[in-house]
């Protein structure tokens, strides 16, 4: 889209940029996260974008508004390169005007640029991001399942 720009983002220089924009989009519709506790909000974004390996980006406006927020990181892997994104979010007031689809074409773009050929990302299937991604050539996995357990 005419008027944006993607720009890595870094922990040490970011760090209250992202945890803002991420508590700004993910305590609203429709994922309604209670991020309250200040610490561990700053704590999980610390955990995913402090690390050697992160690689962050933000999608920005000409004007220099954010308007999307990609949290990942590199893994190496057998099959390759790969971009496995934790955190992908857009701005509310920003989603169904195809900031995300050019978020991620931009992102795709860097990424081929450093010889990476893959994203790899989880997701909830009953929220709308289930369908963005389907919708931009993403590929449900078959066999590989989540589990988890609360103790």
């Amino acid at each position: 889209m005419e008027g944006m720009s993607i720009r890595k983002l870094n922990l040490a220089e970011h760090h209250k940029l992202m945890a803002d924009f991420f508590f700004n989009v993910f305590t609203k519709e429709p994922w309604n996260d209670d991020w309250s506790d200040s610490r561990q909000l700053n704590a999980y974004i610390a955990d995913l974008a402090g690390n050697p390996n992160s690689l962050c980006y933000g999608f920005f406006s000409d004007g220099g508004d954010m308007l999307a927020l990609s949290i990942g990181g590199i893994k190496h892997w057998c099959s390759g390169t790969e971009y496995m994104i934790n955190e992908l979010c857009v701005r509310s007031d920003m989603q169904g005007r195809g900031t995300g689809t050019a978020f991620l074409e931009a992102i795709q773009k860097e990424l081929l640029a450093m010889d990476i050929h893959t994203i790899y990302l989880l997701t909830e299937s009953r929220v709308p991001a289930f369908e963005f991604y389907k919708k931009r050539g993403f590929v449900q996995e078959e066999y590989t399942v989540s589990f988890y357990k609360n103790f």
